[in-house]
Protein backbone atom coordinates (compact mmCIF):
# COMPACT_ATOMS: atom_id res chain seq x y z
CA UNK A 1 0.00 0.00 0.00
CA UNK A 2 1.53 3.42 -1.00
CA UNK A 3 1.88 5.87 2.17
CA UNK A 4 2.72 8.57 -0.55
CA UNK A 5 0.71 12.05 0.22
CA UNK A 6 -2.17 12.53 -2.35
CA UNK A 7 -3.87 15.72 -2.85
CA UNK A 8 -6.70 14.80 -0.24
CA UNK A 9 -4.36 14.54 2.74
CA UNK A 10 -4.32 16.72 5.30
CA UNK A 11 -2.03 19.49 5.54
CA UNK A 12 1.50 18.42 7.10
CA UNK A 13 2.87 20.76 9.31
CA UNK A 14 6.12 20.61 10.77
CA UNK A 15 5.97 19.58 14.58
CA UNK A 16 6.56 23.29 16.52
CA UNK A 17 3.98 24.57 14.74
CA UNK A 18 1.43 21.58 16.95
CA UNK A 19 3.12 23.42 20.58
CA UNK A 20 1.42 24.79 22.85
CA UNK A 21 2.29 28.74 22.24
CA UNK A 22 3.81 28.75 26.38
CA UNK A 23 5.94 26.53 24.98
CA UNK A 24 6.95 27.67 21.83
CA UNK A 25 7.62 31.01 23.11
CA UNK A 26 9.67 30.18 25.73
CA UNK A 27 13.01 31.88 26.04
CA UNK A 28 16.40 30.63 24.77
CA UNK A 29 18.63 30.74 27.90
CA UNK A 30 21.32 33.48 27.48
CA UNK A 31 23.97 32.13 30.38
CA UNK A 32 23.89 28.77 28.03
CA UNK A 33 24.73 30.77 24.71
CA UNK A 34 27.71 32.16 26.31
CA UNK A 35 28.53 29.25 27.71
CA UNK A 36 28.23 27.41 24.47
CA UNK A 37 30.64 29.68 23.12
CA UNK A 38 33.67 28.84 25.35
CA UNK A 39 32.72 25.79 27.38
CA UNK A 40 35.22 23.78 25.70
CA UNK A 41 38.29 26.26 25.62
CA UNK A 42 40.21 25.68 27.80
CA UNK A 43 42.15 29.24 28.36
CA UNK A 44 38.38 30.90 29.43
CA UNK A 45 37.81 31.63 33.10
CA UNK A 46 34.29 29.94 33.26
CA UNK A 47 31.86 32.41 35.48
CA UNK A 48 29.09 32.16 33.83
CA UNK A 49 26.84 29.58 35.82
CA UNK A 50 26.52 29.21 39.77
CA UNK A 51 29.19 26.82 40.52
CA UNK A 52 31.87 26.60 42.40
CA UNK A 53 35.19 25.62 41.25
CA UNK A 54 35.54 22.45 44.36
CA UNK A 55 35.17 19.31 43.47
CA UNK A 56 32.51 17.36 45.74
CA UNK A 57 33.89 16.39 48.94
CA UNK A 58 35.29 12.87 49.42
CA UNK A 59 33.62 11.77 52.23
CA UNK A 60 30.21 12.64 50.18
CA UNK A 61 31.29 10.90 47.28
CA UNK A 62 32.57 7.51 49.24
CA UNK A 63 29.26 7.65 51.05
CA UNK A 64 27.52 6.99 48.08
CA UNK A 65 30.35 4.92 46.08
CA UNK A 66 29.53 2.72 49.36
CA UNK A 67 25.64 2.73 48.70
CA UNK A 68 25.95 1.39 45.40
CA UNK A 69 28.56 -1.34 46.94
CA UNK A 70 25.92 -2.18 49.07
CA UNK A 71 22.92 -2.44 46.00
CA UNK A 72 21.45 0.22 46.80
CA UNK A 73 20.03 1.01 43.68
CA UNK A 74 16.86 0.20 43.55
CA UNK A 75 13.58 2.35 43.45
CA UNK A 76 12.51 3.74 46.97
CA UNK A 77 10.30 6.24 48.05
CA UNK A 78 9.05 9.24 46.06
CA UNK A 79 9.07 11.87 49.04
CA UNK A 80 12.88 10.48 49.37
CA UNK A 81 14.15 7.85 51.71
CA UNK A 82 13.33 8.73 56.29
CA UNK A 83 16.70 8.76 57.16
CA UNK A 84 17.95 11.89 54.64
CA UNK A 85 14.70 13.45 55.67
CA UNK A 86 15.19 13.16 59.35
CA UNK A 87 19.15 14.47 58.58
CA UNK A 88 17.33 17.71 56.78
CA UNK A 89 15.31 18.16 60.03
CA UNK A 90 18.26 18.21 62.19
CA UNK A 91 20.12 20.33 59.60
CA UNK A 92 17.24 23.08 59.57
CA UNK A 93 16.80 22.70 63.53
CA UNK A 94 20.67 23.09 64.17
CA UNK A 95 21.10 26.07 61.92
CA UNK A 96 17.85 28.44 61.79
CA UNK A 97 16.85 26.54 65.26
CA UNK A 98 12.88 26.10 63.24
CA UNK A 99 11.25 22.17 64.28
CA UNK A 100 10.14 20.91 60.70
CA UNK A 101 9.02 17.33 61.06
CA UNK A 102 10.23 15.01 58.44
CA UNK A 103 6.97 14.73 57.56
CA UNK A 104 6.89 18.39 55.94
CA UNK A 105 10.26 17.52 53.41
CA UNK A 106 10.32 15.75 49.69
CA UNK A 107 13.29 15.13 47.65
CA UNK A 108 13.60 16.23 44.48
CA UNK A 109 16.08 16.28 41.26
CA UNK A 110 17.92 19.22 42.27
CA UNK A 111 16.68 22.93 43.43
CA UNK A 112 15.01 23.16 39.90
CA UNK A 113 12.69 20.23 40.53
CA UNK A 114 11.67 21.21 43.66
CA UNK A 115 10.74 25.02 42.38
CA UNK A 116 8.53 22.65 39.16
CA UNK A 117 6.89 20.81 41.88
CA UNK A 118 6.12 23.39 44.03
CA UNK A 119 4.81 24.94 41.88
CA UNK A 120 2.55 22.53 39.89
CA UNK A 121 1.05 22.17 43.37
CA UNK A 122 -0.54 25.54 43.56
CA UNK A 123 -0.80 26.71 40.10
CA UNK A 124 -3.28 26.95 37.69
CA UNK A 125 -3.44 28.16 33.97
CA UNK A 126 -3.39 32.12 34.19
CA UNK A 127 -2.53 32.40 37.91
CA UNK A 128 0.28 35.29 37.83
CA UNK A 129 3.44 34.70 40.01
CA UNK A 130 5.08 38.02 41.30
CA UNK A 131 9.22 38.17 41.60
CA UNK A 132 11.81 40.69 41.99
CA UNK A 133 14.07 41.51 39.33
CA UNK A 134 16.80 40.88 37.71
CA UNK A 135 16.21 37.23 38.69
CA UNK A 136 16.91 33.94 38.18
CA UNK A 137 15.27 33.21 34.45
CA UNK A 138 14.66 29.55 35.28
CA UNK A 139 11.68 30.57 37.65
CA UNK A 140 10.02 32.92 35.33
CA UNK A 141 10.21 30.11 32.47
CA UNK A 142 8.76 27.94 34.82
CA UNK A 143 5.67 29.74 35.46
CA UNK A 144 5.75 29.91 31.82
CA UNK A 145 5.91 26.39 31.21
CA UNK A 146 2.83 25.87 33.46
CA UNK A 147 0.87 28.59 31.68
CA UNK A 148 1.19 30.88 34.28
CA UNK A 149 2.43 34.25 34.08
CA UNK A 150 5.55 35.33 35.54
CA UNK A 151 5.19 39.79 36.77
CA UNK A 152 8.43 40.83 37.21
CA UNK A 153 9.15 43.54 40.22
CA UNK A 154 12.04 45.60 39.43
CA UNK A 155 14.58 46.07 42.87
CA UNK A 156 15.61 49.21 43.00
CA UNK A 157 19.21 50.04 43.13
CA UNK A 158 21.03 52.77 44.92
CA UNK A 159 24.18 54.95 43.75
CA UNK A 160 26.55 52.63 44.37
CA UNK A 161 25.05 49.72 42.80
CA UNK A 162 23.69 47.71 45.44
CA UNK A 163 19.77 46.66 45.29
CA UNK A 164 16.65 46.53 47.54
CA UNK A 165 13.01 45.74 47.44
CA UNK A 166 10.35 48.54 47.65
CA UNK A 167 7.65 46.69 49.54
CA UNK A 168 5.08 48.94 48.23
CA UNK A 169 6.60 47.78 44.73
CA UNK A 170 5.26 44.18 45.50
CA UNK A 171 1.86 45.17 47.03
CA UNK A 172 1.13 47.45 43.76
CA UNK A 173 1.69 44.49 41.89
CA UNK A 174 -0.68 42.45 43.51
CA UNK A 175 -3.81 41.77 41.17
CA UNK A 176 -7.03 39.55 41.67
CA UNK A 177 -4.85 36.86 39.27
CA UNK A 178 -1.70 36.82 41.96
CA UNK A 179 -1.38 33.23 43.11
CA UNK A 180 2.60 33.33 44.43
CA UNK A 181 4.96 36.02 45.73
CA UNK A 182 8.18 34.34 44.88
CA UNK A 183 11.28 35.30 46.86
CA UNK A 184 14.74 34.69 46.17
CA UNK A 185 17.02 35.60 48.89
CA UNK A 186 20.44 35.25 48.93
CA UNK A 187 19.45 36.37 45.32
CA UNK A 188 20.39 35.42 41.85
CA UNK A 189 21.98 37.46 40.51
CA UNK A 190 22.03 40.76 42.72
CA UNK A 191 23.42 39.03 45.48
CA UNK A 192 20.16 40.99 47.57
CA UNK A 193 19.40 39.95 51.03
CA UNK A 194 16.26 40.18 52.32
CA UNK A 195 15.83 41.80 56.05
CA UNK A 196 13.69 39.68 58.34
CA UNK A 197 11.63 42.35 59.10
CA UNK A 198 10.78 42.67 55.27
CA UNK A 199 10.30 38.56 55.60
CA UNK A 200 7.62 39.16 57.63
CA UNK A 201 5.63 42.06 55.60
CA UNK A 202 5.98 39.88 52.91
CA UNK A 203 4.50 36.96 54.80
CA UNK A 204 1.71 39.12 56.05
CA UNK A 205 1.09 40.59 52.74
CA UNK A 206 0.53 37.08 51.72
CA UNK A 207 -1.46 36.01 54.50
CA UNK A 208 -3.71 38.97 54.19
CA UNK A 209 -4.21 38.12 50.38
CA UNK A 210 -4.14 34.71 50.61
CA UNK A 211 -1.09 33.74 48.68
CA UNK A 212 1.53 31.82 48.77
CA UNK A 213 5.16 32.56 49.24
CA UNK A 214 7.89 30.61 47.59
CA UNK A 215 10.99 30.84 49.15
CA UNK A 216 14.07 29.77 47.24
CA UNK A 217 16.65 29.32 50.51
CA UNK A 218 19.56 27.95 48.66
CA UNK A 219 22.28 30.59 49.20
CA UNK A 220 21.40 31.29 52.85
CA UNK A 221 25.06 30.27 53.97
CA UNK A 222 26.38 32.65 51.84
CA UNK A 223 26.74 35.98 53.67
CA UNK A 224 29.26 38.16 54.00
CA UNK A 225 30.34 39.57 57.64
CA UNK A 226 26.70 38.60 59.33
CA UNK A 227 24.86 35.45 60.44
CA UNK A 228 23.51 33.23 57.83
CA UNK A 229 20.43 35.10 55.96
CA UNK A 230 17.26 34.41 58.05
CA UNK A 231 14.56 31.81 56.41
CA UNK A 232 10.78 31.90 55.87
CA UNK A 233 10.61 29.12 58.18
CA UNK A 234 11.64 31.10 61.22
CA UNK A 235 8.56 33.43 60.77
CA UNK A 236 5.84 30.75 59.60
CA UNK A 237 4.05 28.04 60.95
CA UNK A 238 3.25 24.45 59.41
CA UNK A 239 0.20 26.04 58.51
CA UNK A 240 1.35 28.92 56.74
CA UNK A 241 0.82 29.12 52.71
CA UNK A 242 4.39 28.13 52.59
CA UNK A 243 7.24 26.83 49.95
CA UNK A 244 11.13 26.56 50.64
CA UNK A 245 13.00 24.63 47.97
CA UNK A 246 16.64 23.80 48.34
CA UNK A 247 19.26 22.36 46.66
CA UNK A 248 22.49 20.13 47.53
CA UNK A 249 24.59 22.13 44.62
CA UNK A 250 25.90 25.13 46.36
CA UNK A 251 26.62 24.15 49.84
CA UNK A 252 28.69 20.70 49.28
CA UNK A 253 29.68 21.62 45.17
CA UNK A 254 27.07 18.77 44.16
CA UNK A 255 25.78 20.60 41.29
CA UNK A 256 26.19 17.58 38.80
CA UNK A 257 24.50 14.96 41.34
CA UNK A 258 21.28 16.67 41.04
CA UNK A 259 19.34 16.48 44.82
CA UNK A 260 17.39 18.78 45.91
CA UNK A 261 14.73 19.20 48.82
CA UNK A 262 11.07 21.19 48.82
CA UNK A 263 9.44 21.95 52.38
CA UNK A 264 5.94 22.19 52.42
CA UNK A 265 2.50 23.14 55.18
CA UNK A 266 1.70 20.18 56.91
CA UNK A 267 -1.11 18.44 55.15
CA UNK A 268 0.14 18.08 52.24
CA UNK A 269 2.36 14.89 52.27
CA UNK A 270 0.38 12.76 49.86
CA UNK A 271 0.49 15.74 47.51
CA UNK A 272 4.15 15.91 46.90
CA UNK A 273 4.20 12.11 47.14
CA UNK A 274 2.14 11.95 43.79
CA UNK A 275 4.26 14.96 42.65
CA UNK A 276 7.50 12.78 43.25
CA UNK A 277 6.15 9.54 41.57
CA UNK A 278 5.14 12.05 38.38
CA UNK A 279 8.08 13.51 37.95
CA UNK A 280 11.31 11.72 38.73
CA UNK A 281 9.81 8.60 40.48
CA UNK A 282 12.76 9.66 43.10
CA UNK A 283 16.04 10.29 43.19
CA UNK A 284 18.37 7.94 42.38
CA UNK A 285 18.77 5.76 45.92
CA UNK A 286 22.75 6.00 46.48
CA UNK A 287 22.84 9.73 45.71
CA UNK A 288 20.44 9.79 48.90
CA UNK A 289 23.36 8.30 50.82
CA UNK A 290 25.27 10.81 49.74
CA UNK A 291 22.77 13.49 50.37
CA UNK A 292 22.77 11.92 54.36
CA UNK A 293 26.69 11.87 54.44
CA UNK A 294 26.60 15.83 52.96
CA UNK A 295 24.42 16.62 56.10
CA UNK A 296 25.69 14.86 58.48
CA UNK A 297 29.22 15.35 58.11
CA UNK A 298 29.65 18.63 56.14
CA UNK A 299 29.03 22.12 58.14
CA UNK A 300 32.89 22.08 57.60
CA UNK A 301 33.15 22.06 53.91
CA UNK A 302 30.33 25.15 54.11
CA UNK A 303 32.60 27.18 56.42
CA UNK A 304 35.50 26.34 53.80
CA UNK A 305 33.61 27.14 51.06
CA UNK A 306 31.87 30.77 52.31
CA UNK A 307 35.48 31.89 53.86
CA UNK A 308 37.02 31.44 50.38
CA UNK A 309 33.97 33.26 48.68
CA UNK A 310 34.40 35.75 51.26
CA UNK A 311 37.94 36.67 49.86
CA UNK A 312 37.19 36.34 46.46
CA UNK A 313 34.63 38.39 46.93
CA UNK A 314 36.54 41.04 48.25
CA UNK A 315 39.46 40.55 45.56
CA UNK A 316 36.81 40.80 42.84
CA UNK A 317 35.14 43.80 43.95
CA UNK A 318 37.96 46.34 45.26
CA UNK A 319 39.13 44.89 41.38
CA UNK A 320 35.49 46.31 39.80
CA UNK A 321 35.58 49.38 41.60
CA UNK A 322 38.81 50.55 40.13
CA UNK A 323 37.80 50.26 36.62
CA UNK A 324 36.51 53.51 35.25
CA UNK A 325 32.75 53.19 33.63
CA UNK A 326 32.38 50.27 36.33
CA UNK A 327 29.80 50.75 38.85
CA UNK A 328 29.54 47.59 41.19
CA UNK A 329 29.03 47.30 44.90
CA UNK A 330 29.96 44.33 47.24
CA UNK A 331 27.30 41.71 47.55
CA UNK A 332 25.64 40.86 50.83
CA UNK A 333 25.02 37.39 49.84
CA UNK A 334 25.39 34.14 47.21
CA UNK A 335 28.61 34.40 45.18
CA UNK A 336 27.44 36.42 42.47
CA UNK A 337 28.16 40.20 41.69
CA UNK A 338 26.04 41.79 39.08
CA UNK A 339 28.01 45.10 37.47
CA UNK A 340 26.89 47.98 35.32
CA UNK A 341 28.88 49.08 32.45
CA UNK A 342 28.54 52.75 31.33
CA UNK A 343 27.42 53.57 28.10
CA UNK A 344 26.71 49.90 27.24
CA UNK A 345 23.37 49.16 25.94
CA UNK A 346 23.61 45.25 24.65
CA UNK A 347 24.39 42.83 27.67
CA UNK A 348 24.56 40.11 25.24
CA UNK A 349 27.20 40.95 22.48
CA UNK A 350 29.58 42.80 25.54
CA UNK A 351 29.82 39.54 27.47
CA UNK A 352 30.75 37.61 23.71
CA UNK A 353 33.38 40.05 23.45
CA UNK A 354 35.03 39.81 26.76
CA UNK A 355 34.60 35.59 26.55
CA UNK A 356 36.56 35.98 22.92
CA UNK A 357 38.99 38.94 23.71
CA UNK A 358 39.45 39.22 27.28
CA UNK A 359 38.76 34.62 27.99
CA UNK A 360 36.35 35.18 30.86
CA UNK A 361 33.18 34.14 30.74
CA UNK A 362 30.41 35.99 32.43
CA UNK A 363 26.61 35.74 32.26
CA UNK A 364 25.01 39.04 30.29
CA UNK A 365 22.54 40.83 32.52
CA UNK A 366 19.23 40.27 30.20
CA UNK A 367 19.64 36.66 31.04
CA UNK A 368 18.30 38.02 34.16
CA UNK A 369 15.30 39.83 32.83
CA UNK A 370 15.02 43.58 30.77
CA UNK A 371 16.02 45.12 34.03
CA UNK A 372 19.62 43.54 33.85
CA UNK A 373 20.16 45.06 30.31
CA UNK A 374 24.10 47.31 30.53
CA UNK A 375 24.92 44.83 33.01
CA UNK A 376 26.87 41.30 33.84
CA UNK A 377 27.14 38.68 36.37
CA UNK A 378 30.16 37.24 37.72
CA UNK A 379 30.03 33.78 40.02
CA UNK A 380 33.39 34.43 42.24
CA UNK A 381 32.89 30.95 43.73
CA UNK A 382 35.81 30.38 43.08
CA UNK A 383 40.37 29.79 44.01
CA UNK A 384 41.71 33.83 45.21
CA UNK A 385 44.38 32.99 42.26
CA UNK A 386 41.24 32.45 39.13
CA UNK A 387 40.10 35.85 41.19
CA UNK A 388 43.41 38.07 40.85
CA UNK A 389 43.57 36.73 37.33
CA UNK A 390 40.33 37.18 36.34
CA UNK A 391 40.59 41.03 37.81
CA UNK A 392 43.64 41.52 35.28
CA UNK A 393 41.55 40.15 32.32
CA UNK A 394 39.02 42.18 32.88
CA UNK A 395 40.62 45.48 33.64
CA UNK A 396 43.34 45.27 30.27
CA UNK A 397 40.08 44.56 28.58
CA UNK A 398 38.12 47.97 29.98
CA UNK A 399 41.10 49.81 29.73
CA UNK A 400 41.36 49.34 26.08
Amino acid sequence: MSTATTASSPALHAPLDDLPERIRALSTNQIAEIADLGRDDPEVIKLWIGEGDLPTPPFIVEAAAAAMREGQTRYTYALGLPRLRQALSDYHRRHWGVEVPASRFTLTAGGMNAIMQGLQAVLSPGDEVIFPAPHWPNLAETVRVLGGSPVPVALRQTEAGGFHLALEDIAAAITPRTRVIAINSPSNPTGWVMPRAEMEAVRDLARKHGLWILSDEVYNHFTYGNAIAPSFLEICDGTDRLLVSNTFSKNWAMTGWRAGWLIFPEGMAAVFDNLGQYNTTSIPTFIQYACIAALEQGDDFIRTMVGRCQESRRIICEGLAAIPGIRAEAPEGSFYVMFSVEGETDAKALAVRILREAKVGLAPGTAFGPSGQGKLRLCFAIDTALARETVRRLSEFFRK
